[in-house]
């Protein structure tokens, strides 16, 4: 059965919905082009929560600045998570992204 395929614009929202695409994949019932299509999408998925991420990190350094409006960049340290992996150096993530 062909779930429908919707375009997420909140970040938890695309995060269900990348759960929903593993889960249909990992039950192994979907014919090849359709598991192509899921894969297309949780790839879409996963840049657009990076993105959201990354903005989000953004807006932490603006709020950590001082009274005096000088830049008071403290570096967002979240916890490991595999859908948005670091680069070793500076704030850029990894380009190569797996959701497997």
């Amino acid at each position: 059965m062909a779930e429908k395929q919707t375009n997420p614009t909140t970040f938890e929202s695309a995060v269900e919905r990348l759960e929903q695409i593993v889960e249909a994949m990992e039950g192994g019932e979907l014919p090849l082009e359709e598991m192509l299509e899921r894969y297309e999408e949780g790839t879409r998925l996963v840049k657009l929560c990076s993105e959201k991420l990354a903005a989000a990190e953004k807006r932490i350094e603006i709020v950590t600045r001082n009274a005096a409006e000088k830049p008071q960049i403290a570096e967002y340290e979240s916890p490991a998570s595999p859908a948005a992996p670091r680069a070793a150096k500076g704030n850029k993530p990894a380009e190569d992204v797996s959701l497997f």
